[in-house]
């Protein structure tokens, strides 16, 4: 069995392709990044149809932004229903940034920066998936922060049992139970 990632971005896919490993070990896996949410709402039907191989799930990876989760995920449980794939739609709030804030640790130790753990304390940093614009806040506090080189640095400390972010746990748990599924 294998597990197919469409991810919506290339950082996702960095990030993606150290952890999986700590959270599928023996679960053979590929990631397939894309240039936004256009071309992998695209992409996702066209994928489906043309992987034919039974032993294969899906999961599609998506940021929130400002768009409504649910119907969010909805659209995109829609692009796949014709395709009688099992596919698991994860919707990450608000975007990835949001899931380094939830591990404030992991950033801290990557970018050599003991002052990123002050953050906890702030009321803003408290429900890492309410950040709007988490991107822009990481910016703020490390400078040199881009999205795949800072995938790259944070990836290798991110601890998958202690990250804060809701949408991180149940990316984490969602991937474990398709993974189960699929021994």
């Amino acid at each position: 069995m294998k597990l197919v990632f469409l991810l919506e971005e290339p950082s996702m896919k960095v990030l993606l392709d150290v952890l999986l490993p700590k959270i599928i070990p023996n679960i053979d896996f590929e990631t397939i990044p894309h240039e936004g949410k256009s071309d992998l709402q695209k992409s996702i039907p066209r994928t489906l149809k043309i992987r034919n191989d039974p032993n294969v799930k899906f999961v599609v990876v998506h940021d929130q932004d400002s768009h409504d989760c649910k119907k969010l995920k909805q659209r995109l449980l829609d692009l796949c229903k014709d395709t009688n794939k099992q596919v698991l739609v994860r919707i990450v709030c608000k975007e990835l940034e949001s899931w380094y804030f939830g591990d404030l640790n992991a950033v801290s130790t990557a970018y050599d920066s003991p002052n990123l753990m002050k953050l906890r304390n702030k009321s803003k940093y408290r429900v890492v998936d309410n950040i709007h614009n988490a991107k822009l806040e990481l910016r703020k506090h490390v400078s040199n922060y881009n999205a795949i080189s800072g995938a790259r640095k944070i990836a290798p400390h991110m601890d998958i049992d202690n990250n804060t972010s809701s949408s991180f746990g149940f990316f984490v748990t969602g991937v474990k139970r398709i993974a189960e599924l699929t021994k």
